[in-house]
C-alpha cells in the first residue's frame, strides 16, 4: 500500500508523526515532513536516514493558511503529487478552565482544528487527483471528556466532526479518510505535561495505561491497511472509546469515582 507513494506528514519532526515517518519510508515510501522548527526536521532527517529512507523537510506553520498553501507546490516539485496526508501536528495543554487563559483556547484550536483544515485544503486537489488517503490524527480525548483538557478536547471534538463530515464529502471522489484517535502516550509532548497536569487529570486520564509509541504506530498503520474509518489503537483504548460510545453514563461514573478520590475544592480554600 505504501510503496512508491508520496507522504505528507505535519507535524513530522517529532512524536508520533515522526515514528509514523520512520515506518512508512521502511515500507517504499517518501515522506515530506512539516513542522515550524527547522533544526528539529533536520534531526528527524537524520533519524529517518538512520533507517535506510530519505525524508524531505519543509518549515511551516500549519496554523497559516498563506504559509502552508505556499509549501504544498514546493512538495509537489521535489518529490511529486502527494498520495496520502497524515495530520500528526498538535498541541497539548491542561489546566483547571478558570485558570486557562481565552488566548491558551485560540492557539491550541488554531493549531489542532485550523492547522488540520488548512492543511487539507492545501492537499484536497493532489489528494482528490491521485484518489489517495487522508489520516487525521485526533485523540481518545475527541470522543470523551477529560478533566482539565477544555482547550484540547474542544480542539479534538472539532477535528473528528471536521473528519466525520468530510469523509461522506470525499469518498465519491475514490479519497479514503481515517479518523486516528489514541489515548496518551510515550512522546515529548506527554512528558513536558507530567511536570504541571492536574491529579485530577492524571487520575482519570491513567485509566488507560500509557502507550509504547511503537503500539501506536503499529496500530495506526494497520488500520489504515485494513481501510478502517476509525482506528483506535490499544486493545484497554478502544474499550474504553466503545465504553463512552455506548454507555456514556458508566463511562461518566467511573471518571467522576476516580476524580473524587483526588479532587481538591479550590473554590473553597
Amino acid at each position: 500500500m505504501f510503496e512508491g507513494k508520496n507522504i505528507v506528514i505535519t507535524g513530522g519532526s517529532s512524536g508520533l508523526g515522526l515514528a509514523i515517518a520512520k515506518e512508512l519510508v521502511v515500507r517504499g515510501a517518501a515522506v515530506a515532513l512539516i513542522a515550524r522548527n527547522r533544526e528539529k526536521l533536520e534531526a528527524a532527517k537524520a533519524e529517518i536516514e538512520k533507517v535506510g529512507g530519505k525524508a524531505y523537510i519543509y518549515s511551516s506553520d500549519v496554523s497559516n493558511i498563506e504559509a502552508i498553501t505556499g509549501t504544498f507546490p514546493k512538495i509537489v516539485a521535489e518529490i511529486g503529487a502527494p498520495d496520502i496526508l497524515i495530520n500528526s501536528a498538535g498541541i497539548l495543554r491542561e489546566g483547571y478552565f478558570d485558570k486557562l487563559s481565552v488566548e491558551t483556547f485560540r492557539e491550541v484550536i488554531e493549531t489542532n482544528y485550523f492547522g488540520v483544515l488548512n492543511s487539507i485544503k492545501a492537499a484536497l486537489p493532489f489528494i482528490i487527483k491521485n484518489r489517495g488517503r487522508i489520516v487525521n490524527i485526533a485523540s481518545v480525548g475527541g470522543m470523551m471528556g477529560v478533566f482539565g483538557y477544555t482547550s484540547y478536547c474542544s480542539s479534538k471534538f472539532a477535528l473528528v466532526g471536521l473528519t466525520e463530515s468530510l469523509r461522506y464529502e470525499v469518498k465519491p471522489l475514490g479519497v479514503k479518510v481515517h479518523l486516528v484517535c489514541p489515548s496518551e502516550f510515550d512522546s515529548p509532548m506527554t512528558e513536558h505535561l507530567n511536570d504541571t497536569r492536574t491529579p485530577e487529570n492524571k487520575a482519570q486520564t491513567l485509566t488507560i495505561p500509557r502507550y509504547d509509541i511503537d503500539a501506536m504506530v503499529r496500530d495506526t498503520i494497520k488500520g489504515i491497511e485494513k481501510g478502517k474509518f476509525i482506528i483506535v489503537p490499544g486493545l484497554l483504548c478502544r474499550l474504553t472509546v466503545f465504553g463512552a460510545r455506548h454507555f456514556p453514563a458508566i463511562t461518566r461514573m467511573v471518571s467522576d469515582f476516580k476524580i473524587r478520590r483526588v479532587f481538591v475544592n479550590r473554590h473553597l480554600l
